[in-house]
């Protein structure tokens, strides 16, 4: 969960619609999932979302989803029929194929190499040494979400990784964010700034989380009510992993999806 975190909007000012996101910014989330028919059940009744579906046929029914007409999140199918439910975070860049070159020199992977999504972008999937995968967006036609910081948008973004020493350096490297410390309790907390602001956070893994999770990039999305909206998340098939509580940045939870997708949600003071 947040803790020791600047109160200030992470990315864009809150409620104002966004046509691009700097980069080194997360710009984008998205669901890999083979439920993707109940998660276009299950976000929309807990976050009040509606769905537009890619008209290309490749695109596998490719969901973006929308709050109040503004893109907000993604939806899509799984790359292999194995892989797990997964929430990604997609960070913004001008030159995919430089941010793959660095990954490797930096001691990460590159899980799927650059490549076009038709008109809309240029993206990679990778992972940093502890196995956190994140994705990067080469944007064109489609720039990123359009709202951030609102109930029913994403609000942040946090690595959660047994080593957070390699992390630091694999980052700076990568994308050249500082990391800086923001603990204001027991449990060690860093900042990542790229430029003049703080832009994503870390932390070690808490021990209320399973111990068989890897180390995994967890994408927070606002709400008005954390106890009400993990209630409901509950009733519609999900799971609450870590109860709603208090924490510097406002309060929050920790939560599955009915396919067992991580997210977590949090209120912003």
């Amino acid at each position: 969960m947040p803790a020791g975190l600047p109160v200030r909007p992470p990315i864009g000012e809150r409620g104002v619609t966004v046509n691009g996101v700097e980069p080194g910014t997360p710009c984008w989330a998205d669901l890999a999932t083979p439920g993707l028919e109940d998660a276009k059940r299950f976000y929309p009744q807990l976050f009040g979302w509606t769905g537009r579906v890619s008209a290309e046929p490749a695109a596998g029914g490719y969901t973006v989803f929308l709050k109040d007409g503004r893109a907000v999140a993604g939806a899509g199918p799984p790359a292999s029929p194995d892989q797990v439910p997964i929430w990604s975070t997609y960070v913004a860049t001008d030159d995919a194929d430089l941010v793959a070159t660095r990954v490797e020199a930096a001691g990460g992977q590159v899980l799927v190499a650059p490549f076009k999504v038709f008109d809309q972008g240029r993206m990679a999937v990778l992972a940093d040494p502890a196995g956190a995968a994140f994705s990067v967006w080469q944007p064109m036609a489609m720039r990123g979400a359009e709202l951030f910081n609102e109930p029913g948008s994403m609000c942040w973004n946090e690595l959660v990784t047994p080593d957070p020493e390699r992390a630091k350096d694999f980052y700076a490297l990568v994308f050249g964010w500082q990391p800086e410390e923001r603990s204001t309790g027991p449990v060690p907390y860093t900042g990542w700034r790229c430029g003049a602001r703080i832009v994503a956070g870390m932390m070690p893994q808490l021990k209320e989380l399973p111990g068989d999770l890897p180390a995994y990039w967890s994408v927070y999305f606002a709400v008005a009510d954390p106890d009400a909206t993990a209630a409901r998340a509950a009733e519609l098939g999900g799971t609450i992993l870590v109860p709603p509580r208090d924490n510097p940045a406002g309060r929050g939870a920790a939560l599955r999806d009915p396919q067992g997708a991580l997210f977590s949600i949090t209120t912003l003071r």
